[in-house]
């Protein structure tokens, strides 16, 4: 059996699985989706948003890049963002990202990733420019790429704020909340680093006055 075949065998298994428990499981599962939650994380697959956070099919809307980057010129996350504020309503935006991320990792280094991923990893390192005095004061490594995780997400957050789509929404519907998380690989656990409210103000320059 292959690696692919597996994975369908497994699905089988599941969806019997979910029907043995709840026949109507899929039937409710086909209507309408209405999560409360963007969830905006990183790719790697040691981070699933439903796992860690125990919720079901339907209750998260998903996005997950390298590093969990809001970048403004990602057309496949701004639809996202947009479906999410606008279509779905959601009440929250969630960014995550993770201890022992490798493209945080990676962008700490001087390499050459060749094209592409440089210029990808190229916004973590506009982050670490922006707190490098804070960053370079710690000695172990492994200690400042962790704190980058949460820097960078925190930077992420900002980056939201800063979207036209995010300012209508909290001027016009008072959500979503946006907040900055990042999830231990070690322990399982989430931590909390930084909160916007909606509503919150940022700096004027990245503030719209005729939404």
């Amino acid at each position: 059996m292959t690696p692919y075949e597996k994975l369908l065998l497994e699905n089988k298994a599941w969806a019997q699985e979910m029907v043995a428990e709840d026949p109507d499981y899929f039937n409710r599962l086909s209507g309408i989706q209405r999560p409360d939650f963007l969830w905006i994380g990183c790719s790697d697959s040691r981070v699933p948003a439903d796992k860690i956070t125990g919720t079901q099919p339907g209750e998260i809307f998903v996005h997950r890049n390298i590093a969990n980057l809001v970048i403004h010129t990602d057309v496949n996350l701004f639809s996202v963002l947009d479906y999410a504020v606008n279509y779905l309503k959601i009440k929250h935006i969630i960014v995550c990202g993770h201890y022992g991320c490798g493209g945080i990792k990676a962008a700490m280094t001087e390499h050459d990733y060749k094209y592409v991923l440089n210029m990808w990893l190229r916004n973590i390192k506009d982050v670490y420019r922006l707190y490098r005095e804070e960053l370079d004061a710690i000695e172990n490594i492994d200690e400042r790429a962790d704190r980058l995780s949460e820097l960078n997400v925190k930077e992420q957050v900002l980056h939201l704020a800063k979207t036209s789509v995010i300012q209508r929404a909290w001027k016009y519907d008072n959500k979503p909340d946006i907040h900055g998380w990042v999830y231990g690989l070690k322990d399982g656990l989430i931590k909390p680093v930084f909160d916007m409210k909606a509503g919150t103000h940022i700096d004027s320059l990245y503030e719209y006055d005729d939404l």
